[in-house]
């Protein structure tokens, strides 16, 4: 466990999730571009894992309305009580099925590491019953925009919003990780819905055909250990590059190479 997770749970929760938020485009600097991938009036955007909000809270600026999606009891409440009017908190974990399920976390931890899962993993010493939803059962519309960070239930989210991505084509930012999950079955999936990945692991889009992500993550898995607050730090060493933005119907993200 790093440093920042050790410390997290003495201090006061207002504070680690704003800092958390302050801190996560140098984590993610996808997310500093949001502009590209989540226009303004881009309609409902959904944050399925929602973790202390970084992204819902960005996307709340220029989304029409934000749909999160967080399963830990902690998290979702702090979520909640600082939600601003367009924001609507769902305390449940994504899947392919409506019911209960066990999310597994790290022992001792409440959901500050941001590793929370249906798949459970070595890192889980304890799971909580939570209650379990599927995207296309939450009757939204207008989707153009989903950002999924599952810890390796990514199929099964995908499973339970097919009607919506058939309906909707929204741009999909997911967290993709070799050391958790294969790579290639969630890929393969939504190259059959017509989506193609991009990577940002520079300055420019690049299509993940020609990165080569699981040869890059085992090579800079070391990045991994770190932990947020050394990740963000300048002249920290090499990025691990670790999400993929899914485009439908041929679209292309602004400054990409060709694919």
């Amino acid at each position: 466990m790093t440093v920042a997770a050790r410390l997290a749970p003495f201090l006061p929760s207002r504070l680690v999730a704003a800092t958390a938020r302050v801190l996560y485009t140098r984590f993610e600097p996808e997310l500093a571009r949001l502009d590209e991938l989540c226009p303004a009036g881009c309609g409902t955007a959904l944050d399925v894992g929602g973790w202390y909000g970084p992204w819902s809270r960005r996307l709340a600026r220029t989304a029409r309305q934000v749909v999160t999606v967080e399963p830990v009891p902690r998290l979702a409440g702090l979520l909640r009580s600082s939600a601003p009017a367009n924001m609507r908190i769902v305390e449940a974990a994504a899947s392919d099925v409506a019911g209960t399920a066990r999310l597994w976390l790290p022992a001792g931890d409440g959901g500050e590491r941001g590793v929370s899962s249906l798949v459970q993993r070595d890192i889980h010493g304890r799971g909580i019953d939570v209650r379990t939803v599927t995207l296309d059962s939450l009757g939204l519309s207008d989707v153009g925009f989903i950002k999924i960070d599952v810890d390796g239930n990514e199929q099964a989210v995908l499973r339970g919003a097919r009607e919506l991505l058939t309906r909707d084509r929204p741009a999909l930012f997911i967290e993709l990780e070799a050391r958790i999950q294969p790579v290639a079955p969630v890929v393969d999936h939504l190259a059959e819905l017509g989506y193609q990945g991009w990577v940002l692991p520079a300055k420019n889009w690049v299509p993940l055909r020609d990165f080569g992500l699981e040869s890059h993550q085992a090579a800079t898995a070391h990045v991994v250990q770190q932990g947020l607050l050394r990740r963000v730090l300048p002249l920290s060493g090499p990025r691990y590059v670790n999400s993929v933005l899914f485009l439908p119907d041929g679209r292309r993200p602004a400054g990409a190479a060709q694919a």
